[in-house]
C-alpha cells in the first residue's frame, strides 16, 4: 500500500485550479450566485410592504373625507392611485391587480358623522396575498379613535371621546379567511414549471452535445426553428401533466376555489410553458455540459422565485427589484394565475399581464435561434 504523499495531493490540487480557471463559466456561477442571494436577501426582500396602491370612492366630498386620506397616506402604507366614479369601476381595479385596496366614502358619511350616528367606510382588501395586506389593514383599523381629533371641534368635540366616531368595515376580497394555501398552491404551479421546464430543456440538447448525437440532429435537413419546436413540443405535454397534478392536489387536499374559466389558464399555461421552454433552450446554445446547464438554470431559477412574489409580496421590495420582477415571466403568470383561479377574471381583465409574457416569449425565442449553433465548433 502505498504512502499518502503530499506531493501529489499538490499537484491534483493544482491541476484542479487550473481546470477551474479554463471553466470560466462555472467559476463566475460560484461567485455570483453568494452575491446574488446576499442582494436579494439583504435588500430586496421585506415582508412588510409599504405605499400599497389604493383607489377611492369618495360619494361625500368633505373636509372630513380629505382628513381621513392624508391619514391614510400618513401612515406609511396606502397610496392613493385611483379616483373612481362607482363601485364597478373599482371593482375591476382590485380584479385586475391595479390597486390592492378600495375605500368608499358613503355618501351621508358627513351628516351622519355630525349627528354621532357612527357610520361606517368600506374597506375593500385584495386578499390574495394575505401576507402583502395584514399590516395595512391593521392601520387603518386605528385611524377611527385619532384622524378627525383637529376637524371635531367646537359642538362636535364631544364626538372624540370614546366610542370612535365612525367604524371602519374591512372586506378581504378573494380569500376572507385569509387561507395561506390559497396563495401558496397555485404559485407552486409557476415555481414547479419554471424549475422543470427550464432544467429539462437546457440539459435535452446540452446532453446531445455531450453524448455526439447532435451530429446526427445536424445532418438532417431541419432548420432551427423545427429543431426547437420539435424539443420544446414533448415538455408542453409534460408541463401540462404537471400542472393537472398540482391542480387535483390544490382542489381536493387544500380546497383551493377555481373561479375562472379552465379555458383562460390553459391559454395562460402554454405561453407561460412556451416561455420557459424557450429559456431552456437558450442556456443550451450557451453551456458547454450539463454541469453548466444546471448552473445556469439554478442562476435564472433564484429570481424567479424571490422576485416574483412568490414567497415575499412583490409591492414590498424597492423600485429596482420590482423592476427585475417585472421582467421574469414567472412574475406575469403568478398574478395571472391567481386572478384566474381567486379572482374569477379573464384574459382581458389580465391582459396587462399576459402581452408580457408573449413578449419574452418572442424575444427569447428570437435570441435562442440566433445562438442555436448549426455546426459543432
Amino acid at each position: 500500500m502505498f504512502g499518502i504523499s503530499f506531493g501529489r495531493i499538490a499537484a491534483v490540487f493544482v491541476k484542479e485550479l487550473i481546470q477551474m480557471r479554463r471553466d470560466r463559466l462555472t467559476f463566475a456561477m460560484i461567485i455570483a450566485i453568494p452575491i446574488v442571494q446576499l442582494v436579494l436577501f439583504g435588500y430586496a426582500i421585506n415582508s412588510d410592504p409599504k405605499h400599497l396602491p389604493t383607489a377611492l370612492n369618495v360619494q361625500d366630498n368633505s373636509v372630513f373625507a380629505r382628513s381621513l386620506t392624508a391619514a391614510m397616506q400618513n401612515t406609511g402604507y396606502f397610496t392613493i392611485t385611483h379616483i373612481v366614479k362607482g363601485e364597478r369601476e373599482g371593482q375591476d381595479l382590485l380584479a385586475s391587480g391595479t390597486v390592492a385596496f378600495l375605500l368608499t366614502v358613503p355618501p351621508d358619511f358627513s351628516r351622519r358623522l355630525a349627528r354621532g350616528e357612527r357610520p361606517s367606510l368600506l374597506m375593500e382588501a385584495d386578499a390574495t396575498d394575505p401576507a402583502a395586506t395584514a399590516n395595512a389593514m391593521a392601520a387603518v383599523s386605528q385611524l377611527p379613535a385619532t384622524v378627525f381629533n383637529n376637524d371635531l371641534k367646537g359642538a362636535l368635540t364631544s364626538l372624540q371621546a370614546t366610542p370612535p366616531p365612525f367604524n371602519v368595515v374591512v372586506h378581504r376580497l378573494y380569500n376572507p379567511e385569509g387561507i395561506t394555501s390559497y396563495n401558496v398552491v397555485p404559485g407552486l404551479i409557476g415555481v414547479i414549471l419554471t424549475m422543470t421546464m427550464v432544467l429539462i430543456t437546457a440539459l435535452a440538447v446540452t446532453r446531445e452535445v455531450e453524448r455526439g448525437t447532435m451530429e446526427n440532429l445536424l445532418a438532417m435537413p431541419l432548420q432551427p426553428f423545427e429543431v426547437m419546436v420539435g424539443k420544446i413540443a414533448p415538455y408542453i405535454v409534460m408541463g401540462y401533466i404537471q400542472v393537472t397534478v398540482v391542480l387535483i392536489a390544490a382542489l381536493l387536499l387544500f380546497g383551493v376555489p377555481m373561479l375562472g374559466s379552465w379555458f383562460d389558464l390553459s391559454i395562460a399555461l402554454a405561453i407561460f410553458i412556451a416561455a420557459n421552454l424557450s429559456i431552456g433552450f437558450t442556456i443550451s446554445t450557451v453551456a458547454q455540459n450539463q454541469l453548466q446547464a444546471m448552473q445556469m438554470t439554478f442562476f435564472f431559477f433564484l429570481p424567479s422565485i424571490l422576485l416574483s412574489g412568490f414567497m415575499f409580496p412583490f409591492r414590498g421590495m424597492p423600485v429596482w427589484a420590482q423592476a427585475i420582477g417585472e421582467a421574469l415571466p414567472n412574475t406575469h403568470f403568478m398574478r395571472i394565475v391567481r386572478g384566474i383561479m381567486l379572482k374569477g377574471a379573464g384574459l382581458g381583465e389580465l391582459f396587462g399581464d399576459i402581452w408580457p409574457l408573449l413578449l419574452f416569449m418572442l424575444v427569447v425565442m428570437g435570441i435562442a435561434l440566433v445562438r442555436y449553433r448549426r455546426t459543432l465548433d
